[in-house]
This record gives structure tokens, sequence and C-alpha cells, in this order.
């Protein structure tokens, strides 16, 4: 039987491929859910739209909100806060992820 051998680059460029895959997934899930969530209050650069400004909606991009523990971030877009309705079946780690990506 004949062996095959594959350069070792080319192992480890596949495999870094594999394991990204799964990171751009949950990147573009969680821009599509911050599409559909939060840009009507948070705008779509999370600064704010003028009617979440009204409402209370936290700059998302703003040294305070950044500050702010993932687990916090994930909390309030779990359980809401203030005026913010809660979304429970949102993966919330990815969305702090997201707006982690926002920051000024």
């Amino acid at each position: 039987m004949k062996r095959i051998t594959l350069p070792l680059f080319t192992i480890a460029t596949a495999l870094a491929i594999v394991l990204a895959l799964p990171l751009f997934a949950q990147a573009e899930g969680a821009a599509d859910v911050y599409k559909a969530k939060c840009v009507a209050c948070h705008a779509a650069d999370g600064s704010g739209s003028p009617m979440g400004k009204k409402m209370g909606a936290q700059d998302l991009a703003s040294p305070e909100v950044q500050k702010m523990s993932d687990a916090d971030l994930a909390d309030a877009i779990t359980n809401g806060k203030n005026k913010m309705p809660k979304y429970p079946a949102v993966d919330a780690k990815a969305l702090v992820a997201y707006i982690r990506t926002l920051k000024k």
C-alpha cells in the first residue's frame, strides 16, 4: 500500500480554516441578530438611534458600556434592562462579542 504524505503547511492551513469557520459563522449570526433586534434602538454603529436615545438606550460603543463585564452585558441581553426587553433565546455570548467590535 502506498502511503500519501501531505506537507505540514497544508495540514496546518486546513486545520486553521476548519477551526475558524465556527467563529466566522458565530460573528455573522450575531451581526444578523444585532440588525434584527438591536439596531432600532442602538443604531447600526451602536451609538443609539434617535428613538433609542429618547428611551434611554445606551451608546454601546461608549467606554462606559465597553468596560462592562461580558457577564453583565449578557445578563442585560438575556433578562432586559430598564425599557429594553428580554431576549432569552439569543446567543448572548456571541452578541456580546459583536458589541465589543463597536467600541470607539
